[in-house]
């Protein structure tokens, strides 16, 4: 079964709560999620595996760590996951970056696949997949099955809230999967949304409706 890691640093969950205020503009939004997935990315990347180098420092010589071969990839499911790209791409500058997009049916509340762009080494990578809301956990699901079919073997879902319902339908589909999260909220609503939730984070990221 795959763990649920609630990162729960208090900056984390101080700027979770100006995100949830309704109030909260896009601007501000964005550049919180911006720094709220940095944070989170200090967890997810912990066990990264390390190599020993070799270097010369002003002093002397020494052997230090770097990141060992090739790094990371990150995944965001278009729209809302690209929100959380940049976070993550100023904690690992060289990560490569794929997108899926899905979408999902207002009546079905089940996920539709229009894109999906990946690096061609993916396989190699340890993949981030990004999306800031874990409701049903439909596109999620998707989204880890599609990189597996790639042949994708280590991979992470990090999501800014999950519902409980979202968590479990992953936990049951992709057992091997960790999940990092800022919160699990309450439940889902009648219209697929996690409350308490912060509403739709595409929309209030780029201002849409």
């Amino acid at each position: 079964m795959s763990q649920v890691h609630v990162i729960d640093h208090p900056m984390i969950q101080h700027k979770l709560t100006i995100m949830r205020n309704k109030e909260t503009g896009s601007k501000d939004f964005r550049q919180l999620l911006e720094e709220i997935s940095l944070l989170m990315g200090y967890e997810v990347t912990r066990d990264i595996p390390l190599e020993e180098v070799e270097i010369e420092t002003p002093i002397c010589k020494m052997t230090a760590k770097r990141v060992l071969g090739r790094k990371l990839a990150i995944v965001p499911i278009l729209r809302a996951g690209m929100g959380m790209v940049e976070g993550l791409h100023t904690l690992v500058p060289v990560a490569k970056v794929g997108h899926i997009g899905l979408y999902r049916n207002e009546e079905t509340h089940e996920p539709v696949v229009y894109f999906c762009k990946l690096p061609e080494d993916i396989q190699d990578r340890m993949v981030i997949v990004t999306d800031p809301m874990l409701a049903t956990g439909g596109s999620s699901c998707d989204a880890l099955s599609m990189l597996k079919e790639r042949g994708c073997k280590n991979i992470r879902l990090m999501c800014l809230v999950a519902a409980p319902e979202g968590v479990a339908r992953v936990q049951k589909e992709h057992p091997d999967v960790d999940i990092f999260v800022a919160a699990v909220d309450d439940h889902l609503n009648e219209d697929a949304y996690i409350v308490p939730g912060l509403g739709d984070a595409g929309d209030r990221i780029f201002g849409t409706k």
